[in-house]
């Protein structure tokens, strides 16, 4: 009997106004590309809609591995500031839905990846706090630029990426301050910090800054979901 592929949840955004054929309603979305990866890398996608954080260590034992997708700015209470002019409003709801699933799975020891906002946020979690506003990190309103990021030998990353990569992007904050335990594993020309892992959890807990599914290379999936496999 053949082993079921696993299950990876992905997080998402909820849209007050989604618009698809005659419906315009409130909606849970995630831009195609993410659940389109972990399906090519063999993973089931099962999407997470922020809900109740006091759940979130049940959906965490139901999952094979888990990703914190991308999405808005983090809201700087959480990491003690006050909001730059240039920080985008907060999504409240889903801030502690994915803080609360980060928790839950450093505890129960799932495989974790976080993209973009979700590397911040495991920053975040950790103690750590963000830069609120840099430039030439994205492209136009809505298209994603690129850039070159060179991970750090020795490191998860380096391991899944051994050379420098051009890799899709789109953020305007990045890490401050490190989170407890974390280790910049890759960064950007400017020295932005364009990967964390936590060398001590015991288990893979890896975020990027980029946005690999909105790219061509599956290398970072693919780990995580053998992560998920147990191999």
């Amino acid at each position: 009997m053949s082993t079921p592929p696993p299950l990876i949840g992905v997080t998402t955004y909820v849209a007050d106004d989604a618009r698809w054929g005659v419906w315009a309603l409130p909606a849970a979305v995630l831009p195609a590309g993410y659940h389109r990866l972990v399906q090519r890398c063999g993973g089931l996608a099962a999407l997470l809609p922020p809900g109740d954080p006091g759940t979130a260590a049940a959906a965490v034992t139901r999952l094979d591995g888990l990703v914190i997708a991308g999405g808005p700015d983090v809201e700087p209470v959480r990491y003690g500031a006050d909001a730059d002019p240039r920080t985008g409003p907060p999504a409240r709801d889903r801030d502690a839905w994915e803080l609360a699933l980060i928790d839950a799975a450093l505890e129960a020891h799932v495989p974790l990846l976080g993209i973009c906002r979700g590397l911040q946020l495991l920053n975040v979690a950790l103690g750590g706090t963000l830069v609120q506003h840099i430039d030439g990190h994205a492209g136009p309103a809505g298209v994603f630029g690129r850039h070159e990021v060179k991970p750090e030998p020795g490191t998860l990353l380096g391991g899944i990426l051994p050379e420098a990569v051009s890799v899709p992007t789109y953020h305007h904050q990045a890490v401050d301050r490190l989170g407890s335990g974390l280790l910049p594993s890759a960064h950007a020309a400017d020295g932005t910090v364009e990967a964390l892992e936590l060398p001590g959890a015991g288990h893979f807990v890896l975020s990027v800054q980029w946005h690999p599914e909105a790219g061509d290379d599956t290398r970072v999936m693919d780990a995580l979901v053998r992560a998920a496999k147990g191999s």
